[in-house]
């Protein structure tokens, strides 16, 4: 749970905040609270005719949450973004270096793709890879699949939601999950 926000400041130029809920469930039950408050920056630097984009997105996140929920360091993410564009498909991706200070973290690598297609008017469906180098020092690298949709509901609301598996490079598994209602204005 949060809410994002994404405001287009000018041309070519996207803020994004946001300001998540967090939560964790452990051997002692669900602890919730206030999660790290997240800022960045979008600039799309490229453009053409034939649809692809290209876009830097830097990001901090401030150590904000409450209950132990977050990080105790400001960390930051430092992306490339591309998109392209054929008719009703789009598929897009990028990766970036993410600095993660604090004792027993490590500075690690990401990455990912995505592939979505339009249906009519109001739908959007897609599937995405994602790699993550390992974020501590004990930690593993990990490769996500996923599957999402975008449905656009009457008025200025949006349904997104998306989902699949997680795999660790131990052998470890998971699963991960997204649903949210956006609004445009």
């Amino acid at each position: 749970m949060g809410a994002e926000i994404n405001y287009g400041a000018a041309k070519d130029v996207q803020l994004t905040f946001g300001l998540p809920a967090a939560y964790v469930h452990d051997r002692a039950g669900w602890h919730w609270g206030a999660g790290d408050l997240e800022a960045s920056v979008k600039y799309r630097f490229y453009h053409d005719e034939a649809g692809l984009q290209i876009a830097a997105f830097p990001g901090i996140t401030l150590p904000t949450a409450s209950n132990g929920l977050g990080n105790d360091h400001v960390t930051a993410l430092l992306p490339i973004w591309a998109q392209k564009d054929f008719g009703r498909w789009s598929v897009f991706g990028g990766g970036g270096y993410a600095i993660n200070p604090g004792a027993g973290n490590r500075d690690y690598a990401t990455g990912g793709v995505a592939l979505a297609r339009t249906f009519g008017d109001r739908l959007l469906l897609g599937v995405e890879v994602d790699r993550q180098g390992a974020d501590t020092v004990d930690g593993r690298a990990s490769t996500s699949l996923g599957i999402g949709a975008i449905y656009d509901l009457p008025g200025p609301l949006r349904l997104l939601a998306s989902g699949g598996p997680t795999y660790d490079d131990g052998g470890g598994h998971g699963f991960h999950s997204f649903v949210a209602l956006g609004l445009d204005f």
